[in-house]
């Protein structure tokens, strides 16, 4: 639960300029050596009713009428859907060697999951997954969904979570809120700044070469 608490402590206490690479690091790496374990960036405990997904959390009321792909997204929904793609690819590449996801969450469902019962006069309301809402090709939920489907296929590719980590000279730079780590042959970059873009930044690996980009959270089809 270290992973999900952490995530959920930092959307709702920490500004976006204050957010700790090294904290973040620390978290997603902090295990018993050898020992394996199963990450997720949320638990099903968020789900439920009286708690948020990560989603909800970072977009609030904005989920309910600025979610459409006919206008603008707006600065909160943008920023949202951004972190939800970045939080779940730096959880699946450095959080273990197994990797968990509430049904639902891969394309932020908004709201809460409740069963029928007598606090709610057995109300069938929410006891389901709006799949509706992905399959709408005017609703962004499209857009996490498929960046979801395309990081899974990504390790199926080449088996990151079966890898143990590989070498990198500096994993976070604080001031420049990133993160950096090779895995399975593949590196890693994240940049967490709230409004700084790095060019041409430069990452320590272990073997020379020349890379191409895989997956980017910023390729179109992802929103």
């Amino acid at each position: 639960m270290a992973i999900p608490d952490m995530w959920i402590k930092i959307v709702k206490e920490v500004k976006d300029e204050d957010w700790s690479m090294g904290h973040i690091v620390h978290t997603l790496t902090n295990r018993r050596w050898m020992e394996k374990c199963i990450a997720y960036a949320e638990s099903h405990d968020q789900c439920l009713v009286g708690d948020q997904t990560l989603a909800f959390r970072m977009m609030g009321k904005d989920m309910y009428t600025s979610m459409t792909v006919l206008q603008p997204l707006n600065a909160v929904v943008d920023r949202g859907i951004s972190l939800h793609k970045m939080i779940r690819l730096v959880v699946h590449g450095m959080g273990g060697e197994g990797y968990l996801n509430f049904i639902g969450n891969e394309f932020g469902h908004p709201e809460w999951l409740d069963f029928p019962r007598a606090g709610n006069n057995e109300s069938y309301q929410h006891a389901r997954r709006q799949w509706n809402l992905v399959d709408d090709q005017n609703l962004v939920y499209k857009f996490m969904n498929e960046f979801d489907m395309a990081m899974n296929l990504l390790e199926e590719k080449h088996g990151w979570l079966n890898i143990a980590m590989g070498f990198a000279a500096e994993r976070y730079h604080e001031e420049d809120k990133t993160i950096s780590f090779e895995r399975a042959g593949l590196v890693f970059c994240f940049n967490f700044h709230p409004s700084k873009s790095h060019t041409d930044y430069k990452v320590g690996l272990n073997q020379a070469g020349e890379y191409r980009i895989v997956l980017d959270s910023d390729w179109p089809e992802f929103g």
